[in-house]
């Protein structure tokens, strides 16, 4: 029986340029795993959960890093840490709640190793998943979270199609807020995606949560000018202040003028496979004082649709709170 101690047998390729590496991605296909921080890639493998016949690490080509100014906002580089993004000051002075976003993902270690393409594309946390059980997202015909005995405490609430696992990405929420674009490039050419596009539910695809594609890398992501420096802002609620995943987070653009709000994009985390734009309520808000008032009227449409697990019911009310806050902050 292998020891679980030491990482299983893997060829390993470090390419420095984006070129090489996307001729191994074409190369090896499914049968290879790309990674960038490692942070989610190495507990699967040395887990024994998944494995592959090839490591591309991306950590070294140098042009995947960095924040630059474009004509139409931001251009981050997928391996920008999260750390950097936090720090950054084009970041945190004209698209702040990325950066606070990016500032409460698990602890300084993590954030100063974990990637910006790492944090959006990981995989969900569903611990029955995780430990290689033969669910429906493994694979399987069964959801073990999703029975009388789970435990879904910290599961999802809207687009439940046989998986009921959310999304534990921080910054996902942010980028979908910023109608961030995702550059993907493979040995065929490049495409860009919105955030809203790039993730995926289970009833779309149930063993993948991007629109990323065998032999694709995400080399950068693009934060437009249309909502820099709105009003914005960001909280995530998790158990424990460090080295948490949210319970729920939410992430907020307000556009507001003379005290009205004139558009928004309000979406919230880990309540469901990908991050939720709760659009009834930006409908809802639209050219309405920004206030606590129109708050306490709108909050209760961000829940709308959401069906509660056996243990998960607090998330609603959570919820529903979260959106309030971020509506009369």
């Amino acid at each position: 029986m292998p020891s679980h101690d030491v990482m299983p047998n893997m060829e390993l390729f470090q390419p420095t340029q984006v070129e090489d590496a996307l001729a191994l991605a074409d190369r090896y296909a499914e049968r290879g795993w790309l990674v960038g921080g490692g942070q989610d890639t190495y507990g699967w493998l040395k887990d024994r959960a998944k494995a592959t016949e090839a490591l591309i690490d991306l950590s070294a080509i140098t042009s995947l890093r960095g924040v630059k100014e474009t004509e139409d906002g931001l251009e981050i580089g997928a391996l920008t840490t999260l750390s950097e993004i936090a720090n950054n000051s084009l970041i945190q002075r004209s698209y702040s709640v990325l950066s606070n976003a990016a500032d409460v993902v698990a602890s300084p270690q993590i954030r100063n190793i974990g990637t910006i393409g790492g944090n959006i594309s990981q995989d969900v946390r569903c611990w029955y998943y995780r430990r290689g059980l033969s669910c429906y997202r493994a694979g399987g015909n069964l959801c073990y979270a999703d029975t009388p005995e789970g435990m879904n405490r910290e599961h999802a609430l809207f687009e439940t199609s046989r998986c009921v696992a959310a999304s534990a990405s921080d910054t996902a929420p942010a980028l979908v807020a910023l109608n961030a674009s995702m550059v993907i490039k493979s040995s065929q050419g490049e495409r860009i995606l919105s955030a809203e596009d790039y993730f995926v539910g289970p009833s779309i695809d149930i063993q993948n949560t991007t629109a990323l594609r065998t032999g694709e890398v995400l080399t950068a992501v693009r934060l437009p000018a249309e909502w820099a420096n709105a009003s914005f802002y960001y909280e995530k609620v998790s158990d424990r202040n460090v080295w948490d995943f949210s319970l729920v987070n939410i992430a907020a653009a307000f556009k507001v003028d003379n005290g009205i709000i004139k558009d928004s994009r309000i979406v919230c985390g880990a309540v469901q496979c990908t991050p939720r734009r709760v659009v009834n309520v930006e409908n809802a808000i639209r050219g309405r004082v920004k206030s606590e008032e129109t708050a306490n009227r709108a909050s209760d449409g961000a829940t709308s649709g959401a069906k509660a697990l056996a243990h998960n019911g607090f998330k609603i009310p959570l919820m529903r709170n979260l959106v309030k806050r971020a509506i009369s902050a």
